[in-house]
């Protein structure tokens, strides 16, 4: 299980088991979306499978995910997604009306991303070899004239934003789950975040890296940045926006809201005469009004996260092992 977590191990199993057996350049950027010329077009290109339970959670469902996930994987590369495909792999039992919830809820997704679900199929396995439904999309989408949006980028210097509150889907998912209560409601941040990468796009072109923290949260994004473009990372933790509920949860639960998934969130590395420009413009976007600066790039102690702490001292924000909690997408 733990090497399905988005972290050390899930990055040991694409390092020495698949990128050895598929091969190629393209398959090597190993970012949120590949991107590829093809007949005179860039095109960005995802795939992503969701195994989420339960079905239906605060502020979503897994039809939800299955299209906000990769839209956003897209949106990773500066591109708006225009195709999706979607297959459904469902268990022997469960029940069409659930099944027609999930679609209807994919579709409505769809629409208000403004991707169209171009291609599909469906696959049904017996009882006891499934958890009711897994879903998998893969989207294409055009990548834009100037766009460069790749880890190789990050330069020391560079400002590190994100674009809002952290750990919100990965508690709204286990408040459910395990039918915890912690004095309100948290609601799954998923969201569609293509719209809001444009408005950062329209102030420059020249973001450096953009990546959405989904498995392993905003420290395993930030160590993946670190590793790829052999820069240090050091992060302001009082910063880091995490909403009190979230905090509350994660210190019941014993989890680091650092490492919880995100499903509606992105963290930039943005060149930092541009920084407050590209700040102000998620702020006013919806999806960015609590966007925050919340460190920098560093030429010191390469490929690895540094947080200050609230005391004054510093700590390492290491890359997740396995996996933290149970699956959340």
């Amino acid at each position: 299980m733990g090497h399905g977590g988005g972290g050390t191990l899930s990055a040991e199993l694409v390092e020495h088991v698949f990128a050895p057996a598929f091969g190629g350049a393209t398959l090597a950027q190993l970012g949120d979306a590949a991107t590829v010329s093809l007949g005179g077009a860039r095109l960005a290109f995802s795939t992503d499978s969701y195994v989420v339970r339960p079905l239906f959670f605060p502020g979503g469902s897994i039809g939800d995910l299955a299209v906000n996930g990769t839209v956003n994987d897209l949106a990773m590369s500066g591109a708006r997604a225009a195709y999706l495909s979607c297959g459904f792999i469902l268990e022997e039992g469960v029940e069409l009306e659930t099944v027609s919830r999930v679609a209807e809820a994919l579709g409505t997704a769809a629409r208000a991303a403004g991707v169209e679900v171009a291609t599909g199929d469906t696959k049904v396995v017996e009882a006891g070899h499934g958890d009711g439904i897994y879903v998998n999309t893969a989207g294409i989408g055009l990548v834009p004239d100037g766009v460069d949006l790749r880890p190789q980028r990050v330069v020391p210097g560079d400002v590190v934003i994100v674009s809002g509150p952290v750990g919100v889907h990965g508690v709204a998912i286990m408040s459910v789950r395990e039918g915890l209560e912690f004095g309100v409601e948290i609601v799954s941040d998923c969201a569609p975040l293509g719209s809001l990468v444009e408005a950062m796009l329209a102030v420059t072109p020249d973001l450096h890296v953009l990546r959405d923290p989904t498995r392993g949260g905003l420290a395993a994004s930030l160590n993946e940045i670190a590793a790829a473009s052999g820069t240090g990372v050091v992060i302001t933790e009082r910063e880091v926006p995490v909403p009190p509920a979230v905090a509350n949860a994660c210190a019941v639960l014993g989890l680091d809201p650092f490492y919880v998934a995100n499903e509606g969130k992105l963290v930039a590395f943005v060149p930092r005469e541009h920084a407050d420009a590209v700040l102000a413009a998620m702020r006013a976007h919806p999806l960015g009004a609590q966007a925050a600066i919340i460190g920098e790039a560093v030429a010191g102690h390469p490929g690895m996260v540094v947080a200050r702490t609230g005391l004054g001292g510093t700590r390492v924000v290491d890359m997740p092992i396995g996996e933290q909690l149970p699956r959340i997408c």
